[in-house]
């Protein structure tokens, strides 16, 4: 009983920090809060999981490769170009070279083709204007020996675009070149998009790409699709989407609590363990740390809980591997608890108004320990 009684103190005490940490409390020079951690309802908003086989199992499970989505197959497949205002068209008429290029052979079809103005319309010699824009090159092809005929007999006609330059998606953030690409009569997905500017860099935030379509913003993992061949990750394309790769510059996770060195640890794209991070910290004070109380506190974007508790208890060494298996994630924190008990609250009072992610994990947890001495 008085076992369980402890175990719900630590989890409660813990819940409050997790609530500190996503509300990223602070308090100004001068202002007081008062912290009623007896009446916080944590039950309503924490999460409280262990690090169990079936817990890692499950995570596995959904990770790796997939197939390419049947929804983005069918968009391929249906794909056709449609003509915009500023595209430049090449048209021939075969055995009638007045048509076909008028302005002589030493310039290039973009030069002299013909350019669909801001209204969607070209002229064409003895036809007049001709509607272009929302149209397929076959469509316009058709169209074009339609109207000739009436002046030549069976015309021949051929059309393509010279220039594309009426639809484009963006590109910015951490890639070898931001620019703007065109959209073309080749589908460009999101892959041929990070190709054709030379891959991300180095510095970039793999897991985080940011897709903005029509006010609307998708979060991509570029890692999932390049390096694991999660094809699901892939996007067609649309015109003014504006592709963003971020930087990994805050993607760290903090160690706090009952560690040799606590501290910030930054996240590379081959994300880290509970396992290396506790060993890159120096290792559990096996002098003061609970080895049942080895905690990630991950905080909850959606829903109505804030956060959910990771726990995982090593009192066998073998649970390490589990440790091993436990993928960290961005912003994550990780605390390992102190066996006195009594101390515990005082240790949640110090935690909730001070942190701040990652930038104070070090000086937080010094406090922590002057509070335990």
């Amino acid at each position: 009983m008085r076992h369980h009684r402890l175990n719900r103190l630590r989890l409660a005490g813990l819940g409050l920090a997790a609530l500190g940490l996503l509300a990223g409390c602070s308090l100004a020079p001068g202002s007081h809060m008062d912290y009623q951690t007896e009446t916080a309802p944590i039950d309503e908003l924490v999460d409280i999981e262990p690090i169990t086989p079936g817990l890692i199992a499950s995570w596995q499970t959904a990770a790796g490769g997939q197939p390419m989505s049947a929804e983005l197959k069918a968009q391929l497949e249906a794909y056709e170009y449609r003509v915009g205002p500023g595209d430049v068209l090449s048209i021939i008429v075969y055995d009638h070279p007045e048509l076909t290029n008028p302005g002589g052979t030493e310039r290039s079809a973009a030069e002299v083709g013909n350019r669909v103005q801001a209204d969607g319309t070209f002229f064409y010699p003895y036809i007049g204007r001709v509607q272009a824009e929302g149209k397929t090159i076959g469509e316009i092809r058709s169209e074009l020996s339609r109207r000739l005929a009436a002046y030549i007999t069976q015309p021949q006609v051929e059309v393509s675009v010279a220039a594309f330059n009426a639809k484009k998606v963006y590109l910015s953030g951490e890639v070898s070149e931001p620019k703007t690409l065109p959209i073309t009569s080749v589908p460009l997905t999101l892959v041929d998009a990070i190709s054709q500017v030379g891959s991300a860099n180095p510095g970039a935030n793999w897991h985080a790409v940011y897709l903005n379509r029509n006010g609307q913003q998708q979060r991509i993992s570029l890692f999932e699709l390049m390096r694991n061949g999660d094809m699901t990750q892939n996007r067609l394309l649309q015109p003014g989407d504006i592709l963003h790769v971020p930087s990994a510059e805050n993607q760290a996770v903090a160690v706090m609590g009952q560690v040799n060195r606590p501290g910030s640890i930054p996240l590379g794209n081959e994300r880290m363990t509970l396992t290396d991070a506790i060993s890159r910290s120096g290792g559990i004070d096996e002098r003061s740390a609970n080895p049942s109380g080895i905690f990630v506190i991950r905080g909850q974007e959606q829903g109505d809980k804030l956060a959910t508790v990771y726990q995982l208890d090593v009192r066998n060494a073998a649970s390490f591997t589990l440790g091993n298996r436990f993928t960290l994630e961005p912003q994550d924190v990780i605390y390992v608890t102190t066996a006195p008990i009594a101390r515990w609250n005082r240790v949640i009072s110090l935690l909730l108004p001070s942190i701040s992610l990652p930038g104070v994990a070090a000086e937080t947890v010094n406090d922590v320990d002057d509070a335990r001495n």
